[in-house]
């Protein structure tokens, strides 16, 4: 989690800011120019050189160390790997896991996913909103050992369980936050105290995140068959990564069409369609928002993620009720013997 917080911080607060002219004119330059001191093509081509030496370098100096031990990973080629994968996911442990996390981050894909271009869409500087992850950096790095304490025992998922509400909670004070943000802005931006609103409210949404993320993590390794680790490791998350990135997908497709618009200043004209929009322009109007489709995104998602808590959290907590014999899969036994 540290390295992933490293390339998160260079990869999006740093090119922010080094990208935006305002930020580089107010801290880095003498003299303002009307372009940041990066553009995304200058910062993509100096990483593709950065990862070609980097990978070039391990090849060329890096050695394997030989195992004489063999205890190595019970996989074969590509074709035999996904054969494996898939008589791994037929398992019904693995695959009760498999469509509880599909589904379990359902309920904070609006907050987790809209949040922030609703407030750049406010008015909150996007640069601003980077800065704004700086601080934490640390809290990240911290957050994972200090939650790792209470994941090492048998029953890491019920962290997962008992963080879920507060994280569904957040979604709630994440749209109030956006519903607050045009009450406090003025001619010269936002006041210090907004901004200390919105950092108190990321970091409380970082402890309820990584409390659910280094609980799965843990209670994916305590699963893993040892004979296949890396691979089934990878499946459990790959799974858990999935079940994050398509409801943030959907919520981000959604907010347009559940978006409410009326055309003001001419009849008989609608906002429904980009067509529309235009003709509104056309005949002197303009359209206005009377219902923005993030705050319905927020409420149907918190009521899915309440309700996946009530019927299917107490579910998921008792997979780890399973033996290990209900997740190890035994190559040479193709996972015939596996009891159900």
């Amino acid at each position: 989690s540290v390295g992933q917080t490293a390339g998160y911080f260079l990869g999006n607060v740093l090119f922010l800011a080094l990208e935006s002219p305002d930020f580089c004119n107010k801290y880095l330059r003498f003299k303002p120019q009307p372009t940041g001191l990066v553009t995304l093509a200058d910062f993509l081509c100096f990483w593709g050189v950065v990862f070609i030496a980097t990978t070039t370098l391990v090849a060329l100096l890096k050695k394997e160390k030989r195992e004489t031990a063999t205890s190595k990973e019970a996989t074969g080629g590509i074709l035999e790997t996904y054969k494996l994968l898939f008589t791994i996911v037929k398992m019904p442990a693995v695959f009760s896991f498999c469509l509880m996390f599909l589904t379990a981050k359902i309920g904070f894909s609006a907050a987790d996913s809209v949040t922030g271009l609703k407030l750049v869409e406010e008015g909150v500087p996007k640069e601003q909103l980077a800065l704004l992850a700086v601080p934490m950096v640390p809290l990240q790095i911290l957050l994972p050992l200090a939650i790792s304490k209470y994941t090492a025992g048998p029953r890491p998922l019920d962290i997962f369980y008992k963080a879920m509400p507060y994280r569904l909670l957040m979604g709630l004070g994440f749209a109030l936050l956006v519903w607050w943000t045009p009450h406090v802005k003025s001619e010269e931006g936002f006041p210090l105290y907004y901004y200390a609103v919105v950092l108190l409210s990321y970091a409380l949404h970082q402890v309820a995140l990584y409390s659910m993320y280094v609980s799965s993590m843990a209670f994916h390794a305590q699963v893993s068959d040892p004979l296949i680790g890396g691979t089934y490791m990878t499946l459990l998350n790959t799974v858990s990564n999935l079940g994050g990135n398509w409801p943030a997908t959907v919520a981000l497709w959604l907010v347009d069409p559940l978006t409410v618009k009326e055309c003001q200043g001419s009849l008989d004209q609608n906002c429904g369609s980009p067509e529309s929009v235009e003709l509104c322009k056309k005949f002197g109007g303009s359209c206005v928002t009377t219902l923005d489709g993030y705050y319905v995104e927020s409420v149907v998602c918190i009521i899915i993620g309440f309700s996946w808590w009530f019927l299917l959290g107490p579910k998921l907590k008792k997979l780890q009720n399973e033996g290990p014999s209900s997740w190890h899969c035994r190559k040479k036994k193709n996972c015939d013997d596996i009891p159900s």
